[in-house]
């Protein structure tokens, strides 16, 4: 039974991961979930990708525990890996995570409930996130489980809301309130219904040029990584190509009269 769904609402594609019952990442959730944020990246129709959970309650509890467990039992008995089958590799969650954050398209989380560990890894891999106001737990608790977290955690939540709370949450394993992952930074809105709400932001996204979201959030997620020089004379090309663009051009006629630019 798949693990991943689709729809798309106009522009705007929606991916559904949902592992019944307790709706944990699992490797071959993790090659699904690739699979559904490629096909969307390269479908031409599609603008914005939203993610969100399938199950009441949950948008990605967390990493199967159960398979972390196993590798780290074949770790220290120093098993030889199984033979792989015959083709290219699954990818893993690592690529997806990857693939979120590298995609030429605006991607939003839409936290509808339960989202720790691995779960919280992914939606900070994505550009928006979006949580509703009855969740209880969102957060890295792994070192509760004497592991830290290694789907990304140590590196982007640091980027997102700064060292000292990243520091804080992730050495104490903590995990908090919907609301209180707002008040710090981790979301950018917390509302009753977040799927309806990134739906609303991705018709909002649908409508402006796709190259210039794509120069947009490909210069921002590199801006921290390099030095100021590089980051700016990559703007600056950049720009000039963007400028090229009919989106652009027809973005700019549109905002000629000052006045009108911010209700485009």
């Amino acid at each position: 039974m798949p693990l991943v769904s689709t729809e798309d609402c106009g522009a705007v594609r929606v991916i559904t991961y949902a592992n019944a019952p307790f709706g944990t990442m699992t490797a071959a959730g993790s090659a699904e979930m690739f699979g559904a944020v490629m096909a969307a990246g390269e479908d031409p129709s599609v603008r914005v990708i939203v993610i969100t959970g399938g199950i009441p309650g949950i948008f990605i509890r967390h990493y199967d525990v159960r398979e972390l467990s196993d590798a780290a039992d074949a770790i220290e008995r120093g098993a030889a890996p199984a033979p792989s089958p015959p083709g290219p590799r699954p990818p893993g969650f690592h690529a997806l995570t990857d693939m979120i954050a590298a995609v030429e398209k605006p991607v939003i989380a839409a936290i509808n409930g339960m989202c720790m560990g691995g779960g919280f890894e992914l939606s900070l891999a994505c550009d928006l996130r979006i949580a509703g106001n009855a969740v209880t737990a969102i957060g890295l608790p792994e070192t509760r489980i004497g592991i830290f977290p290694g789907g990304g955690g140590t590196q982007r939540l640091p980027r997102i809301i700064g060292e000292a709370r990243a520091l804080e949450i992730i050495l104490r394993g903590l995990t908090v309130t919907g609301p209180r992952a707002h008040e710090i930074g981790i979301v950018h809105e917390v509302v009753p219904d977040p799927l309806a709400r990134a739906l609303e932001i991705g018709a909002e996204l649908s409508s402006r040029g796709a190259e210039g979201l794509a120069f947009a959030k490909r210069l921002t997620r590199a801006a921290l990584d390099r030095p100021l020089a590089e980051g700016l004379a990559d703007e600056r090309k950049s720009f000039a190509a963007v400028m090229r663009t009919a989106s652009a051009r027809e973005g700019l006629q549109a905002g000629r009269p000052p006045a009108e630019i911010q209700k485009l």
